[in-house]
């Protein structure tokens, strides 16, 4: 058994999706981030940097935090979407982080001032919505040869599905992008990622936050942190 600490986000789906690709039995912990949960001592055990998801495997006692490293441990525990052979286990790898160091990060940022930003900072929105279109772009040449990112569908393509998935809300088409499109469309029928992506989905609150929740998503600081683990600095 899985225990999966989850809420409705991009990141939290890539979990949810591997979960019910890999057929792993599982209970989701709901980790409200808008209420601080992300901040309650017996979760900072198994996440430290105050962020879901995280996983508890009741099998071996082993949690893991971090989204990239919980869809590796979980592709080498089910022996499924991570290849074998070197050669395509590291090109999976090399997009796998490349979703977690700028597909993720862009996305996010472009999500924040679209979203949640309390005024208009037209300088950000415009240099993370084209960060975020040059990303598309770069994923749609990859797969101008090959069916998903790594050949195969892999880990790779379940980081970064859920990036895409909001495309419309980040003011894109992927209607511009035909081999994109392809791949966004293939996954999005697949039975397990509909399950994957349908977790939550009444969770999540009205589109207006309220200050306390943008405080807690979005105000945080090395002071935040310090409270959370004690109240003590380090020296």
């Amino acid at each position: 058994m899985i225990d999966l600490y989850y809420w409705p986000t991009p990141n939290g789906r890539k979990i949810s999706i591997m979960l019910e690709e890999c057929g792993l039995e599982y209970r989701v912990v709901p980790v409200d981030i808008g209420a601080g949960d992300q901040f309650h001592p017996e979760f900072l055990k198994i996440s430290p940097n105050n962020r879901m998801p995280a996983i508890i495997d009741d099998d071996t006692g082993i949690s893991v935090f971090e989204g990239g490293a919980i869809l590796v441990y979980l592709a080498e525990k089910s022996d499924l979407f991570l290849a074998q052979d070197p050669a395509t286990r590291i090109d999976t790898l090399q997009w796998l982080f490349w979703q977690a160091g700028g597909l993720g990060p862009m996305a996010g940022q472009l999500s924040h001032f679209v979203n949640y930003a309390r005024d208009p900072v037209p300088y950000a929105e415009e240099r993370y919505a084209k960060e975020y279109d040059r990303l598309l772009a770069v994923m749609d040449v990859r797969l101008r040869d090959r069916e998903f990112l790594a050949g195969e569908y892999s880990i790779a393509d379940i980081a970064a599905f859920p990036w895409v998935m909001p495309y419309r809300q980040l003011g894109n088409d992927l209607d511009r992008f035909d081999n994109l499109r392809r791949w966004f469309d293939a996954i999005k029928n697949r039975p397990a990622v509909q399950r994957g992506v349908d977790i939550g989905k009444d969770w999540r609150r009205d589109a207006k936050v309220s200050d306390a929740a943008r405080a807690m998503m979005f105000g945080q600081d090395s002071e935040t942190v310090f409270k959370a683990a004690g109240g003590k600095r380090s020296k």
